[in-house]
């Protein structure tokens, strides 16, 4: 299915796997709007994503209930439709166990991770509900089907309940031509990983997927008909350290 006049609202966008896949969908046709929390960042984003396609840039904290809301109406405002969400926001502690985490690491994960996701696909589903067509992808993990002791519960816990959340939306909405997709990657060479307590060697990293990888994914998703849902897609490293007895006996 053709892009081209379609509008794709990316969180997370400044990089990683939802720069990956803004870049995907604008190259596609796709007009993306991208938002992330960090200007500069956002700044560098959106020029690269720009080389292949339109797209414009917000600076939104998902977390913030209100400016999620009016992020959206702003998008509307200007094109009168939103027929893509893909939420790709998401973090993680670096003291992420029960032993060492904190009560304020723990809420940060959940606003941003769970709680902002929801806000998202809350504020989309009134314009996709008229439209009576509409995707929205929610980026999991692999560790939302498959709990990691690497990953730790913040992440394992808020992860799993994504994947409840966009079946729910399935359940809801597909009477409403609204479809939505749960992406669960395995270990993915993003910025992220340098949130953990001991980041990944650089030999590690090139075993595992890229973050083109999955923006390729994303264009597949949102490329097929309306009258297609894949309700959920895992997609691992062919070398995946976590059948390899675990991360911390995985030998490169």
């Amino acid at each position: 299915m053709s892009l081209k006049g379609k509008v794709a609202w990316i969180t997370g966008g400044g990089s990683g796997i939802g720069l990956a896949g803004a870049i995907e969908l604008a190259r596609a046709g796709a007009h993306v709007v991208l938002s992330g929390r960090t200007a500069a960042t956002n700044a560098a984003a959106l020029k690269q994503v720009q080389a292949e396609g339109s797209a414009e840039v917000l600076q939104l904290e998902v977390s913030g209930r209100k400016a999620v809301a009016q992020a959206a109406a702003d998008i509307l405002g200007r094109h009168r439709r939103i027929d893509i969400l893909i939420n790709s926001a998401g973090t993680n502690l670096g003291k992420r166990h029960l032993g060492n985490m904190s009560m304020e690491g723990w809420d940060d994960v959940v606003a941003i991770n769970l709680s902002g996701l929801f806000y998202c696909c809350h504020a989309v589903l009134p314009a996709m509900r008229a439209q009576q067509d509409g995707l929205i992808i929610n980026v999991s993990s692999w560790a939302g089907r498959y709990a990691s002791l690497l990953t730790g519960p913040a992440y394992n816990a808020t992860k799993r309940a994504v994947i409840a959340l966009t079946e729910s939306i399935n359940m809801e909405e597909c009477v409403n031509g609204i479809r939505a997709t749960s992406v669960l990657p395995g270990e993915v060479a993003t910025p992220i990983l340098e949130k953990r307590p001991v980041p990944p060697s650089r030999e590690e990293r090139e075993r595992m997927l890229q973050a083109e990888d999955l923006g390729k994914t994303l264009l597949f998703l949102a490329s097929l008909p309306p009258r297609a849902c894949v309700n959920e897609l895992i997609i691992s490293p062919t070398w995946n350290r976590l059948y390899l007895g675990g991360l911390e006996k995985a030998k490169t």
